[in-house]
């Protein structure tokens, strides 16, 4: 087995780059987006202001990088989590428990984005369950097409499926609740109403 050896040089590129994401992401926590400026980054890096700049023009830059390290998580989660699901509640089961781990694994940044969701917005032109939104709705239809799910319209579907969830995670991010257990409690309620749905519309 080949393994790949770090430079010095891109190791400690590495350690500057984490040392200047954290840094933010604790500032974020503590002040919120609009009243952190890049100058409190720095300080509490203890970088010089010229290498901050070589990774990050500014903090909005930042922002982005702590969303996109989530909605990869998300992503890499809901991909592992739901490639056996060939059942209606496995499915459904699936996804909430791939959404709650990865809110359980950085609640802090959960948190965070949920309570700044307009600058998520003027970056991404929507929130951050809007971002996910566009996969989940993709994998509704190839489950609606598998007969997993009942063809109902997709975009009230993936619309109540995410403020599900996005209600639940935020509750999940304040108390340290386990991942499995609200994604139990989301399944049962969305699967009833899914089959209430299903039988008013044959």
């Amino acid at each position: 087995m080949n393994t790949v050896k770090i430079g010095k040089r891109e190791l400690n590129r590495q350690n500057n780059q984490n040392s200047i994401l954290d840094a933010a992401r604790e500032c974020f926590s503590e002040a919120g987006f609009d009243k952190v400026t890049v100058r409190d980054i720095i300080r509490k890096t203890g970088l010089a202001s010229g290498t901050f700049y070589n990774y990050f023009p500014d903090k909005q830059s930042i922002f982005s990088a702590l969303i996109e390290d989530y909605l990869q998580r998300l992503n890499a989660h809901l991909k592992e989590f739901r490639k056996n699901a060939n059942t209606l509640e496995q499915f459904i089961n699936s996804s909430y428990l791939a959404i709650f781990t990865a809110i359980a694994e950085d609640p802090v940044i959960y948190k965070l984005v949920h309570a700044n969701d307009k600058i998520v917005e003027d970056i991404y032109g929507s929130s951050i369950f809007g971002l996910a939104l566009n996969s989940l709705e993709g994998d509704i239809k190839t489950a609606i097409e598998s007969k997993i799910i009942p063809d109902l319209n997709v975009d009230f579907l993936a619309a109540s499926f995410c403020g599900v969830g996005s209600e639940l995670g935020l509750k999940l991010a304040e108390t340290d609740s386990d991942p499995k257990k609200a994604a139990f409690f989301a399944t049962k309620l969305f699967l009833g109403g899914l089959h209430e749905i299903g039988a008013a519309s044959n």
